[in-house]
């Protein structure tokens, strides 16, 4: 096989209609077509069409794999639910980066690893990425910041830039996030150097908050989140809901605060002495093993030899020598 392309779109928000499965199927006759997703590999081909104008049009989440290690991240969003200056600072080019279009933001994560020897069909990674547009609507901006951590790892920030806020739970990252780390190739590292500055995870409002927030809603408010609730299909008024609430009433965890004057070049450098301290500690273990076990040895010659020289009725059991009396009359 001489190349291999990988092309997986989901809809979330809505289903597709007959038009559009339609017009998908003019586009390939092989792919795999559903009322929420498009699927097809290519080996000697390609895609007929643009996957970003794909994913504007039908779609909320994109998945690219080819052999040669290209591998792509897409997310759709309406526009009223992020502001784009925050996108933009943290995704602002290259490996991750935000467009605006006419209704929605395009959020994509992008990366070319072209030393991947295991072989990787593409299959499952949407299955496990695709949770983190719930998050983001939540307001959990973690895998934005990872975004630019990417960009750090392939050096499209400069130095002395400083990061950007710094969200809780970097230290806790859920299935989803590390999914993301795996598929982008993010060095863990550098991850674990950025999350030293990372408060723990706020597990989301009480009862008791969410009551009092609502009670306080307007009443005409209330209603239409009521109908909204029971009409709209998924989770995506829920997470909208919660986003207001964060927002609204207090400053949302998963936002961080500025960081601490921390630059890229320094969390570079964090991220090697790390990864150094790491790649040395199993020789470390080694030597300490090596000597722990020489000194449990002499102590055995020497208690052995003591004991065959001073008590007859010395005896040695196991890896412990130990006295034991002789009972002449047993």
């Amino acid at each position: 096989m001489s190349e291999y392309q990988y092309y997986e779109f989901q809809a979330i928000d809505r289903d597709l209609t007959q038009a559009d499965m339609n017009a998908l199927r003019s586009i390939s006759t092989r792919a795999e077509i559903t009322s929420t997703s498009f699927t097809n590999h290519y080996e000697w081909g390609d895609l007929k069409a643009d996957p970003l104008q794909l994913l504007e049009k039908y779609f909320d989440a994109f998945v690219y794999v080819a052999n040669w290690g290209s591998r792509r991240f897409c997310l759709r969003l309406s526009k009223d639910l992020l502001e784009y200056k925050e996108l933009q600072a943290r995704l602002p080019n290259e490996s991750a980066w935000v467009q605006r279009t006419a209704k929605y933001f395009i959020i994509g994560f992008e990366n070319r690893n072209e030393e991947q020897n295991e072989w990787d069909d593409g299959t499952g990674w949407m299955r496990s990425l695709v949770s983190l547009r719930s998050d983001l609507l939540r307001d959990d901006l973690r895998c934005l910041y990872l975004g630019w951590l990417l960009r750090v790892q392939n050096g499209e920030v400069p130095d002395k830039q400083l990061e950007p806020p710094v969200p809780a739970g970097l230290g806790q990252l859920s299935a989803s996030l590390g999914s993301l780390i795996d598929f982008l190739g993010i060095d863990e590292d550098l991850v674990a150097a950025a999350a030293g500055n990372s408060a723990a995870l706020n597990l989301g409002p009480s009862r008791g908050d969410l009551d009092i927030w609502i009670r306080n809603l307007p009443e005409n408010e209330k209603n239409v989140l009521l109908m909204t609730a029971i009409s709209e299909p998924g989770d995506r008024w829920k997470n909208e809901l919660l986003r207001r609430f964060h927002r609204e009433k207090r400053p949302s965890a998963s936002q961080g605060v500025p960081a601490a004057g921390r630059t890229a070049g320094e969390l570079l450098s964090t991220a090697q002495a790390r990864a150094e301290r790491r790649i040395r500690r199993p020789e470390a273990d080694r030597i300490r093993e090596v000597a722990r076990r020489k000194a449990k040895e002499e102590a055995e010659r020497v208690t052995l030899k003591t004991c065959q020289s001073d008590t007859p009725g010395c005896t040695k059991s196991g890896s412990q020598a130990s006295y034991q009396a002789v009972d002449e009359f047993s």
